[in-house]
């Protein structure tokens, strides 16, 4: 089942009706959903609200909008591949939320590679906690990603990640150190899958690839954890929305 929710604004909680009301059969695959204007009754809501709501739909892969005919119902459940849609930090929470972590280990390691100190922004010698694991999602029976996350040394007897597969890593950083997270800095870029993580994650080597990495940054700027991600191209796609302000004459 599809779940978007997970502390959530408004209009994923409106998504998620919708979701389910698709997936009772309510709204079968071919019919069209209520009208916004329709919706904002129903609901109660803004029409900004129920227009974000049903984008995630949109998104998602289970409704298409057509100029003069309405919203139609697309598919009963989401289109293959975990698709993650990211407006906001808070969106962080429904990713973890949606997919499980499943963790294959976890060490201290003592940094000597250059390159990655320079991606840790860490020196030779420095000892930190590092996590290595595969993230699993409803919609895919392969692992959606191959993970690896590095916590700064002060935060390294971090405990409990194998308990809670749903609670993002930083979160729990945040919880046991009294840390605050203030910014998430995020670099994607399109690799070849390599040999060494093609198996793990039951697919190609040398196939095309997503990395993605995210740096968790404290009020101080300094790096609290780096999570870097390699997803096989078929079982992951990234969706991000940008609004321009407009100014007036």
């Amino acid at each position: 089942m599809v779940n978007v929710l997970g502390q959530q604004p408004r209009y994923m909680q409106l998504a998620q009706t919708l979701i389910n009301e698709i997936q009772s059969g309510r709204f079968p695959v071919g019919s069209t959903i209520p009208t916004e204007f329709e919706l904002c009754e129903q609901f109660g809501a803004s029409r900004s609200t129920v227009r974000e709501a049903v984008k995630q739909l949109v998104q998602l892969g289970m409704v298409v909008r057509q100029a003069g005919v309405g919203t139609t119902v697309k598919a009963s459940s989401a289109e293959g591949g975990y698709r993650q849609v990211m407006q906001q930090l808070s969106d962080l929470h429904r990713y973890t939320a949606d997919t499980v972590l499943q963790l294959l280990k976890q060490e201290t390691v003592e940094l000597a590679d250059p390159a990655l100190c320079a991606m840790l922004q860490a020196k030779p010698g420095e000892t930190w906690l590092r996590l290595e694991g595969v993230r699993r999602s409803p919609e895919s029976a392969d692992p959606i990603c191959h993970t690896e996350v590095y916590i700064q040394p002060a935060f390294r007897s971090l405990t409990g990640v194998a308990d809670e597969p749903h609670t993002p890593i930083y979160t729990m950083i945040e919880r046991q150190f009294g840390e605050q997270i203030a910014q998430v800095q995020q670099e994607i870029r399109a690799v070849a899958l390599p040999a060494s993580i093609a198996g793990i994650v039951n697919a190609k080597a040398k196939s095309p690839a997503l990395w993605l990495c995210r740096r968790y940054l404290n009020r101080r700027g300094e790096i609290v954890e780096v999570a870097i991600s390699i997803h096989p191209a078929e079982r992951f796609s990234y969706s991000e929305t940008f609004q321009r302000g407009w100014t007036g004459s």
